[in-house]
C-alpha cells in the first residue's frame, strides 16, 4: 500500500506528497466534495487513509498567504489537506495588537474562528477536501477551546455541522486520570456535532507555540498501552470519532535525523493490546507529531500501525521564510530604496517591493 511520509528537515513536505499512490481513491469516500469536510465524511476519509497506509498531513498556517500555500499545494498533487491553527497562530492571524488577555483569549478564538471561515469561503475553489482543526490546547488555554466550540455550536444550529472539522486537546501536562476525565467532558459536548477529538497522551518533546518540553522526564516521551487503552476506553462510549496523539519519543522541532529516538514499534504494541481486549483489529487512531529529523523507516513503521494525521509546522515554515531569503537575495539592489537601482538612480523599484512580489515568492517556496 502507498503512504504519505516525511524524512528529514532538509527535505520540503511538498516531495512526499510525490508518495502517495496515484491510483489512491479518496474520491470515493461517501459523501467526500472539494471544500471543507466535517462529521461523518471527515471521519471516513481518516479511515480511508488508516485501512490505505497513508496519513493526512496537517499544516500550521497563521495568515491567509500560508492557508492559500496549502490549499494550492493540496490542488497541484490532488490530495486532501488539513489546516490548522494553533493558539499563538490563531492570535496573530486576528492581529498581534489586539488584547488577548488570558483566562479570555479572545484574540486567539477571533483568529481561530476568522481562520475558519476563510477556508471554508475558499476551500472549494481549490477542488480538494480540507480538513479544519485547531492545535494543541493545553489546560490554560481551554478558553480558546470554548470558544471555538461555541462558534461550533452556532455553526451547527444554522447549517448542521460544526464550523471546524475537528480540535485538539493537549492536556499531556496533567495527570493521566484529569487528562482522560477533561476530554471525556468535551467530547460529550463535541459528539452530537461529529466534531472530531484528537487528545495527546505522554509528551512531545521540544519547543511548539511557546510551550517548552525539551526537560521533560525520558518516560513521560513513551507513553504505553495501558496509558492509551486508558483513552480508548474512556472516549470510546462517547463517540468513536477521536484520535490520540501518542508519545512514541516524538519531539517538536528539526533535529538531525537519528538524533531523535523515535520508537514507532510502540505504536503496533498499542495497538495489540487494543486488540486483545477489544477483540477489534487497530481500533486506535494516531497521530504523529513533531516529524522533523524522522527516517523513513520509522514513518512507514508509524503509519503501518495505524496514524491517519502528520503534523507539519517547522519544515513549511522554512520553506516560506527561505522564499523570501532566496528573492532578496537575487533582487538585493532594487530592495535599497523606493528610488535608485543597478540599472539606474532614477529608477523606481516599487514592482520589487510590493508586499504581493516577496509573499507570492514566500508562498511558491512553500507550496
Amino acid at each position: 500500500s502507498s503512504f504519505f511520509s516525511f524524512s528529514s528537515c532538509c527535505v520540503l513536505p511538498a516531495l512526499f506528497w510525490s508518495l502517495l499512490s496515484l491510483t489512491m481513491s479518496f474520491w470515493d469516500v461517501p459523501g467526500i466534495k472539494a471544500g471543507v469536510v466535517t462529521g461523518d465524511v471527515a471521519w471516513a476519509l481518516l479511515q480511508h487513509a488508516k485501512t490505505n497506509g497513508y496519513a493526512i498531513p496537517a499544516f500550521n498556517c497563521t495568515s491567509s498567504s500560508t492557508i492559500n500555500s496549502v490549499l494550492e499545494a493540496g490542488a497541484k498533487l490532488n490530495r486532501p489537506v488539513m489546516i490548522q491553527f494553533s493558539e499563538g497562530g490563531s492570535a496573530f492571524m486576528a492581529g498581534k495588537s489586539l488584547p488577548n488577555e488570558k483566562g479570555k483569549l479572545q484574540a486567539s478564538i477571533l483568529g481561530a474562528v476568522a481562520g475558519a471561515h476563510l477556508v471554508r469561503a475558499v476551500a472549494p475553489a481549490y477542488g480538494i477536501p480540507v480538513l479544519v482543526h485547531s492545535d494543541h490546547c493545553a489546560k490554560k488555554l481551554l478558553p480558546w477551546f470554548d470558544g471555538m466550540l461555541e462558534a461550533d455550536e452556532a455553526f451547527f444550529k444554522a447549517h448542521g455541522e460544526p464550523l471546524f472539522s475537528s480540535h485538539m486537546l493537549d492536556l499531556s501536562e496533567e495527570p493521566d486520570e484529569e487528562n482522560i476525565e477533561i476530554c471525556k467532558k468535551y467530547l460529550t459536548r463535541m459528539a452530537p456535532m461529529k466534531c472530531i477529538l484528537e487528545m495527546e497522551i505522554g509528551i512531545t518533546g521540544g519547543v511548539e507555540d511557546g510551550v517548552d518540553n525539551s526537560g521533560a522526564a525520558k518516560e513521560k516521551l513513551y507513553s504505553t498501552p495501558e496509558d492509551v487503552f486508558a483513552v480508548y476506553e474512556g472516549l470510546s462510549p462517547i463517540s468513536p470519532m477521536f484520535t490520540i496523539a501518542a508519545a512514541f519519543g516524538n519531539v517538536h522541532g528539526v533535529y538531525k535525523a537519528g538524533n531523535v529516538v523515535l520508537k514507532p514499534e510502540l505504536l503496533q504494541e498499542m495497538q495489540d493490546y487494543a486488540k486483545a481486549k477489544t477483540g477489534m483489529d487497530r481500533p486506535l487512531n494516531f497521530v504523529f507529531h513533531g516529524g522533523s529529523g524522522s527516517e523513513k523507516h520509522h514513518i512507514a513503521t508509524a503509519l503501518a500501525a495505524g496514524v491517519v494525521k502528520m503534523n507539519v509546522d517547522t519544515d513549511t515554515q522554512w520553506a516560506y521564510w527561505e522564499g523570501l531569503l532566496k528573492f532578496y537575495k537575487a533582487k538585493e539592489g532594487y530592495l535599497q530604496g523606493q528610488i535608485g537601482n543597478p540599472e539606474g538612480a532614477d529608477k523606481p523599484n516599487k514592482s520589487y517591493y510590493d508586499p504581493r512580489k516577496w509573499i507570492r515568492e514566500c508562498e511558491v517556496s512553500m507550496v
